[in-house]
């Protein structure tokens, strides 16, 4: 699992941890569908993340 602020770092979308939080609790941010205010929502395989026009999947790799 990852929590959705440092999967926003990750994917590119906010630059700092606290971009990703303005724009989590800015209603910026919706997953699987649902806008997500919350920034520790822990995110696992499988939810869409949508910002900014844009979605990205969550996918872990089995190693």
């Amino acid at each position: 699992m990852i929590k959705l602020d440092q999967f926003l770092k990750l994917m590119g979308v906010a630059p700092t941890g606290g971009q990703a939080k303005l724009m989590i609790i800015g209603g910026e941010v919706k997953v699987n569908g649902t806008v997500e205010t919350r920034r520790g929502r822990k995110l696992v395989s499988g939810d869409k993340v949508m910002v900014q026009g844009k979605i990205f999947e969550v996918e872990f790799n089995s190693l």
